[in-house]
């Protein structure tokens, strides 16, 4: 099944795994971005903690590859999806794509991506696909966690230093053209949601922007406008350039050894 086919031709299971790709693509990639803390925390404790979010993403996107596999029906296995696609082929929001950058601009996007994920799981909870919704639940526990955590962090460096401020501020005022494309929907979404097997991003939308809202004023920094230009494309396999080069270092060995078996 091809991840770029148009929505027009899909029946539902295409839909919904089109659907899946694109909560685990997300997933995989921002768990990957975070791994690179792994070693180069500020802090031990900070250090393990992003290692354990980097692999609670990691398992929420092997879940949902798994889950889009079986649904496909085509004897695919779930490591295919993740070592052997191209960048085009991959459906992730481009803010999981990101480098790293300095912590503040870590801390700015995982609350960001949080804030979302925190209201997108709560409604997916209900979804009409037995397997889909208890996937969604047992990942809702650590999505709470994430979102407590960043916060916390949020809270701390912008109410912190004047460096910690500027720093925070900084990452937020740059990163802020990717956030968007969170509530981004097309005619899979739609097509789903008539199905009660997705969720409409409109529905909590005010929700999500006023957590963030709330957050920034009470760290004392400055809200950037939420009008400004958005950058869009992820779920169409348009990219940054960034995408490649974590892919090329991700799939790397696994490509190299096609036929390895590591039991």
């Amino acid at each position: 099944m091809s991840t770029a086919t148009t929505s027009k031709e899909l029946t539902e299971e295409e839909a919904l795994f089109e659907y899946l790709i694109r909560l685990a693509d997300d997933r995989l990639i921002l768990g990957h971005r975070l791994s690179e803390w792994c070693g180069h925390g500020p802090i031990l404790e900070e250090d393990i903690a992003l290692a354990n979010i980097a692999l609670d993403y990691i398992g929420h996107a092997a879940n949902l590859y798994e889950y889009a596999v079986e649904i496909e029906g085509e004897g695919r296995h779930r490591d295919d999806l993740v070592y052997f696609r191209n960048d085009v082929e991959y459906k992730n929001l481009k803010i999981t794509e990101l480098p790293k950058g300095d912590f503040g601009f870590t801390i700015a996007r995982q609350f960001l991506f949080s804030s979302y994920s925190y209201y997108l799981y709560q409604l997916l909870s209900d979804v009409e696909d037995e397997q889909f919704c208890g996937i969604v639940k047992k990942h809702f526990k650590e999505v709470q966690y994430h979102l407590r955590h960043s916060r916390e962090w949020v809270l701390r460096l912008g109410d912190g230093t004047e460096e910690s401020h500027e720093r925070l501020q900084n990452a937020f005022d740059e990163i802020w053209m990717y956030i968007g494309e969170l509530f981004y929907q097309d005619e899979i979404d739609e097509r789903l949601q008539d199905e009660g097997l997705a969720v409409d991003t409109e529905s909590f939308k005010a929700d999500c922007k006023e957590i963030i809202i709330q957050t920034l004023e009470e760290a004392t920094l400055k809200v950037p406008d939420f009008d400004q230009y958005m950058a869009e494309g992820g779920r169409q396999g348009l990219h940054t350039e960034h995408l490649g080069h974590l892919l090329a270092e991700m799939q790397h060995l696994r490509r190299s050894y096609p036929d390895a078996d590591w039991e």
